[in-house]
Formats: C-alpha cells, structure tokens, sequence
C-alpha cells in the first residue's frame, strides 16, 4: 500500500527509535526531564526566540496560543480554509470561548489588505481583534509558501491595530528548504510560532511552540490546564531531536516526490492538476468527467494500492513524505491511472 494520505502517517526510523530508547529522562512537570529541556532550548534557538514548550499535539499548540493572545469574546482572523477552522474540532469557540474571522484568501493565503478589512473598528458592538493567525505552509491551500514580505506586511498591519500574531508553522520547515529563508527570518514576525515534528520530520509525536520567555512560562500554565503535562516526555524529545538534527534536509525529497506525482497524474486526460502550484510536498488534484462519486473513487484508488484524502467533491489531496519514495512514486501514478481507465 503506498499511502499519500498525509505526512502524519511516518513512522520513526530504527536511528530514530534507538535515540528513543537512550534517551535520559525526567519528570517534565517538575522541569527535571533533561531531554526535552535540551528540545526545548533547540527550538527556541532555531527560531530565534527566547524559549521554547513541547505538546503533544499541533492542535494543542494552536489552542493554547490562542489562548494567551485572547479574552473570551475577542475574534481571530484566520484564513477560511485554514487547519484552525477545518480541522481542530471547534475549539477555539469551546475552549477559549472566541469567534473566528474566516477570511478567504488565494490558494490560502491572506494580503495585508484582506486582513486590514477584517480587522473590527473601535466600536463597543463589535468584538476586538486580538489576533490573526497564518498558516506556513498553508495545508489546504496545496503546501503554498506564504511569501516574506507578505508576512512582514500583515504584521504591520496587525502591530498597528494592537493585534498580536501566532503561526501556524506545521510545516514550517517545508517553506525553510524551498525557499532556503531560515525559519528564524518567519519567526521574527510572530508572537507565537508552533510547528509539527511528527509530520514531514518523521517523529511519532509532539509539536513545539516557541515564544517569549514570559510566554512560554504562561503557555506552561495554559498546557497544564488544558491536561498536557507530561511526566518521563524525554522518549518522545529524543526523537525531536533527531527529526530537527536529520530530517530537516531530507525534506528536500520530498518536494521533488510531490512534482514528479503532480506531473504524472498530468498525463491522465480525466485529472486536472497543474504541476506548477507544488511548491512543497502537497499535491492537490480533482478528477474530471467521472461519474463515480468521491467516496467511490477514494475506495477504488485503496483497492489498487493507493491511500488519498478527499478535499472536496473529487478533489484529492496527496502528500509527499519520508516513508515514500521515488519508485513508489512512479507506481502510484500508474495506480492512479488504471483506475481512471486510462
């Protein structure tokens, strides 16, 4: 089975999983888990900011810088199709009691002028903007790459009108290595950043948020209300670490793997798919004159050996990742192909 499914379905390697099992540990609670200290510290480093907090998950990560950014009752722009309004259960209204401002944006990604628009005037019936959250790389958007001077333009904007701003990096890493900007020069525009280590850098688990000291001594508080405080973490540090120290590179790879598929799946007359909106490791492509349904067409792709996501109606979504490779590739195009009868 080749699954394309998501970069969250990698699996630590044996290397991986070695650094696991000699990993040094602590109960994290009381501060005393070496291992996840010296993750903490790397992240922080890495993004050039002040400190850093592991959880356990990317929603978590998401919840909890918003969170700290807002008071029951603020708004939050996002963009429509964002991770935090698709994916992340309602929470932002369930646990910090906010609504969002969903945004269209292009391919996912927001202008400084959609965000100025948003932003609620200074008027006692509306609700004050407290935050704008992005996302890097933009999931639903096809792994879309938001742009430097977008971000710093967006940030002035937010800055001007008090409002804070927290990333959504996930896949933070894929915009480093396509674009070589380092994820630090992202970083200095945010409050807040969290990215993945268990998607395209291959860890079992765990997300990081890296902030302020202030911040992340506030967020620490926040992790433990919301019932993240962990006890012997440094097993899954262990693996972080080796994921930001070996597999940020690689990613590299991955992005390659996403072209190659996006130009095979071009060669079948009943896809439409264009080559040239991969940037990272997402591929986004619907099928065409089909009278099979999406759910059909998602079952006959598994029974030839290929697992995908729908992202509407036969609209598709496949992603690229360290557990497939390039011969896997060439197969799942051809997979793809004969169930489409061409």
């Amino acid at each position: 089975m080749i699954d394309l499914r998501s970069d969250t379905v990698t699996r630590p390697s044996a290397a991986m999983r070695e650094a696991m099992v000699q990993a040094v540990v602590g109960d994290d609670v009381y501060g005393e888990d070496p291992t996840i200290n010296r993750l903490e510290e790397m992240a922080a480093v890495l993004l050039g900011k002040e400190a850093g907090l592991f959880v356990p998950t990317g929603v978590m990560a998401n919840q909890l810088s918003l969170r700290l950014h807002t008071r029951p009752g603020d708004e939050v722009i996002v963009e429509g199709s964002s991770h935090l309004i698709r994916y992340e259960g309602g929470s932002a209204s369930s646990l910090s009691q906010v609504q969002l401002c969903c945004v269209p944006g292009t391919r996912g990604l927001l202008s400084s002028g959609q965000v100025l628009q948003a932003i609620r005037p200074q008027d006692l019936h509306f609700p004050l903007t407290t935050l704008v959250c992005l996302e890097q790389t933009h999931n639903v958007g096809g792994g879309t790459i938001y742009p430097l001077a977008t971000i710093q333009q967006i940030a002035e904007v937010a800055r001007t009108h008090g409002a804070a701003l927290h990333l959504d990096g996930a896949r933070l890493f894929h915009a480093v290595v396509a674009t070589e900007i380092a994820a630090a020069e992202y970083a200095q525009y945010f409050d807040t950043v969290s990215f993945c280590l268990s998607k395209g850098l291959g860890a079992p688990v765990g997300s990081m948020i890296v902030a302020t000291k202030a911040n992340i001594d506030r967020l620490r508080r926040l992790r433990k209300l919301f019932g993240g405080g962990m006890r012997q973490v440094g097993i899954l540090a262990a693996a972080g670490i080796y994921a930001l120290e070996h597999n940020v590179a690689r990613l590299k790879e991955d992005h390659v793997h996403a072209k190659q598929l996006a130009c095979l799946l071009q060669q079948i007359p009943t896809v439409f798919v264009d080559p040239d909106l991969v940037e990272t490791n997402i591929v986004l492509f619907e099928v065409v004159n089909s009278d099979c349904t999406t759910s059909e067409l998602l079952l006959a792709f598994k029974e030839a050996g290929v697992l995908l996501n729908s992202v509407g109606d036969r609209a598709f979504r496949a992603v690229t990742h360290l557990d497939v490779t390039a011969e896997q590739i060439e197969e799942a195009g051809t997979r793809i192909s004969s169930v489409l009868g061409e």
